[in-house]
């Protein structure tokens, strides 16, 4: 009686210890809806539940990865396949505070903006340099809007003070474009300013490269911050690839020509022409050759000497 019930507990996914745990309880004679009454109240679960639990953490996995065990991850890795996507973000906070402020005001708000558009599209690593002297109270001739966003941007270790002092009543303060440019070098990221920093173009080569393919300018519209999206011009990257590591091309769509027919450009003509075999187009000449069937004369002859009825 005892196996076969031990027997029947476990097809139903119990362990075998609550269920003799219970019987040892109840005596080998108890009913089986009050040994199963007892092992719920016991708390015990089906090892199937249990499982069905466990996938949701299982699958927490950025796709595409090698490892064997999916719950494991290797260190550094980041959380999500869509964060690792996407490019660090270098801020440069006075930039974008006195561009907010119509470089009139030190405008925190600005920066917030820009900071919360960054976090919308799923960035993870954002940083955004500001001076240190920008924490003292404001004066006359730099005045500073909502200071306070500063105080919560750097709780959120979002927001970094670069040094500054005084010596002899005089603020001696460094030069916070080179951490901005030397932290989005280090991280592969983009710079976000509407600064050229011509100064460390000329101090480093390298640099001067990055700056001109990572630099990522922008405007304010009504409180909307919005960069551009074409950020190296027309003939340059979307602004979705320009931000992510891994660029999508984009298909190549054809267009159909709106002459139709009545197009004269031959093979010159960029649209799409479904009556002409592709990608072999003929010329205008060439056309014209081929409907009056008149033969080609090979060499510099065939220029003066070719004739058309």
């Amino acid at each position: 009686v005892h196996q076969s019930k031990l027997d029947f507990f476990c097809k139903l996914g119990y362990g075998k210890q609550d269920i003799c745990k219970v019987l040892e309880n109840l005596g080998q004679e108890a009913l089986e809806d009050d040994v199963l009454k007892e092992l719920i109240r016991m708390g015990s679960k089906p090892q199937a539940l249990e499982n069905q639990a466990q996938p949701s953490q299982l699958k927490l996995v950025a796709r595409g990865s090698c490892s064997t065990t999916p719950g494991l991850k290797w260190l550094g890795e980041d959380e999500s396949d869509a964060s690792s996507s996407l490019r660090p973000i270098v801020i440069d906070g006075s930039n974008v505070a006195m561009s907010h402020g119509n470089k009139e005001v030190f405008s925190c708000w600005g920066i917030q903006l820009a900071v919360d558009w960054f976090l919308e599209r799923g960035h993870t690593y954002i940083k955004v340099f500001v001076p240190l002297w920008r924490k003292e109270p404001p004066r006359q001739d730099s005045p500073i809007a909502d200071q306070h966003i500063l105080e919560e941007l750097e709780k959120q270790s979002i927001l970094v003070y670069t040094p500054s002092r005084k010596v002899k009543g005089k603020r001696v303060v460094c030069y916070d474009d080179r951490y901005i440019v030397k932290v989005a070098y280090e991280k592969d990221g983009i710079i976000v300013s509407n600064d050229h920093y011509r100064d460390l173009q000329n101090e480093n080569p390298e640099w001067k490269w990055f700056i001109e393919q990572r630099l990522l300018m922008y405007s304010f519209v009504s409180n909307r911050f919005m960069p551009p999206d074409d950020p190296l011009g027309r003939h340059g990257p979307t602004l979705s690839n320009f931000l992510s590591k891994k660029p999508v091309l984009p298909e190549k769509q054809w267009q159909l020509c709106p002459y139709g027919k009545k197009c004269t450009y031959g093979n010159k003509c960029k649209f799409y022409h479904p009556e002409r075999p592709y990608p072999a187009q003929l010329s205008v000449a060439d056309e014209l050759r081929a409907k009056t069937k008149v033969p080609l004369v090979p060499g510099k002859e065939e220029e003066r000497c070719q004739c058309f009825p």
